[in-house]
């Protein structure tokens, strides 16, 4: 493993006019000036051999996060007390279930809010107390939400002295209980409720980061537009990939959103990880298949509103990474201004929308085919997994990505069972609600930022 600094600099910057900044200054600022997204160049990630790959078969989750992580970190946080952070981040289980043959599932939804988010979540907020702890400073943790990353966020942050968190969120898009993990925290949390899709709410999000008479709030973000959401969410690919039998050509199935989960399994993959294919499942949200299929990439706007929300994204923030990854560049608005090379995209990702017509029937079929329960972002990944026709010779393993206790009513209309929630939700359904409404408009947004980070 590399142990030389490696450098990020913003994907509006692709002729390096501006300074690059380390992992941790990166994680700290949030979005570039520039409104681009922090990205360290492709030959600059570390690499790890297929001798360091093969070791983490015997290694728990903790420890492969350590040891895949710590070049990002070294020379900013000492290697015992990262050893701390991991160990304390990832204190849950991880089940990676065959439910097939050749099909695995990877459960990621066994953490504190019940959602892969907070694999991400936990690690940011351990590494920016370490940081802010170091550098005596107080900050406003700004964050857009689809549906899972907003409870992550506020349950990994909740109660830290330095930070205080504001979550927008689209109020009509997110299931009760997603709200619920946002709205009952309180402490230093607090809740918008915005009259809009998340689109608009992230843009809301970006606007403000980049006005200069809110320097003084010093924001940084927890979504994944921050690097120090996306590397860690590199992790679990490694680990999955150990936890099924070797030999076979693997394919990682990602229902995709805001592409921050694709992300960070091909930054795995371009730090060492065999994968023979990546699967990007989006909803009925399909810029990303088109962009394949036609090389025009044309947001969606307004999103569509599907039953896998937190995919409701018509243009991922995470695609100007994913280009810049291969040799392009994309604006935030969306403007390609320079091609990447497709034929390696294509090499490594293949993509399928899914209508909520064929969600039902992938929910359906999982349980009478498998006896597995998946919601409606897993039943997404099933679903493309099955029209993409992945051959019996190739191992697959799809990524569930929430509890379905999260979407009940979904779950209980089309198999007729009512999922349990787990304790960390079951607690929060008779709690009381704190959340603050707003329209769509910086005008009314600004001034309520302003008044929620001084109370």
């Amino acid at each position: 493993m590399m142990t030389r600094r490696i450098e990020f600099y913003s994907t509006n910057d692709p002729g390096r006019k501006q300074p690059p900044l380390d992992f941790a200054d990166a994680l700290m600022k949030g979005l570039a000036p520039d409104k681009g997204l922090y990205m360290a160049d492709r030959d600059a990630l570390p690499r790890l051999t297929p001798g360091d790959i093969e070791a983490f078969r015997s290694m728990s989750y903790s420890k492969i996060a350590h040891r895949v992580l710590m070049p990002f970190v070294e020379g900013r946080v000492p290697a015992d007390i990262f050893r701390g952070i991991c160990e304390d981040a990832y204190d849950y289980e991880i089940p990676v279930e065959n439910y097939a043959p050749g099909r695995h599932l990877l459960r990621l939804d066994r953490g504190p809010t019940a959602s892969f988010k907070d694999f991400a979540a936990r690690m940011m907020a351990r590494l920016m107390r370490h940081f802010l702890r170091e550098q005596g400073r107080r900050v406003t943790i700004l964050t857009a939400t689809s549906g899972d990353t907003g409870g992550a966020v506020a349950s990994a942050f909740h109660s830290l002295d330095n930070v205080i968190v504001v979550v927008l969120f689209p109020g009509s898009e997110v299931s009760d209980r997603q709200r619920r993990q946002m709205t009952t925290l309180g402490g230093n949390v607090r809740a918008i409720n915005v009259d809009a899709k998340f689109d608009d709410c992230q843009a809301l999000v970006k606007h403000a980061f980049v006005d200069p008479d809110l320097a003084s709030l010093d924001l940084s973000s927890a979504n994944s537009i921050n690097v120090g959401r996306l590397l860690p969410q590199s992790v679990y690919y490694f680990y999955a990939a150990s936890r099924v039998p070797a030999g076979s050509p693997l394919w990682m199935c990602v229902p995709s959103g805001n592409f921050g989960n694709l992300m960070g399994g091909l930054l795995a993959k371009h730090m060492g990880l065999r994968v023979a294919r990546f699967i990007a499942a989006v909803n009925e949200n399909d810029e990303f298949p088109v962009y394949l299929r036609t090389t025009r990439y044309q947001p969606v706007v307004p999103s569509r509103n599907c039953l896998s929300n937190a995919m409701n994204v018509g243009h991922p923030s995470n695609l100007a990474r994913l280009i810049a990854l291969y040799g392009g560049a994309m604006n935030e608005e969306g403007k390609i201004l320079k091609t990447p090379d497709l034929e390696a995209i294509r090499r490594d990702i293949v993509s399928a929308d899914v209508t909520d017509t064929e969600t039902r029937e992938a929910i359906a079929g999982a349980w009478r085919d498998h006896h597995i329960i998946i919601e409606p972002h897993g039943a997404v990944g099933y679903k493309a997994l099955d029209k993409l026709g992945v051959g019996d010779d190739c191992a697959a393993i799809l990524l569930e990505t929430a509890h379905p206790a999260k979407f009940p009513d979904v779950i209980r209309e089309t198999i007729g069972i009512d999922p349990e929630p787990p304790p960390s939700m079951a607690c929060q359904e008779t709690a009381a609600e704190e959340q603050h409404e707003c329209p769509n408009d910086y005008a009314s947004f600004k001034p309520l930022l302003k008044s929620l980070t001084r109370s």
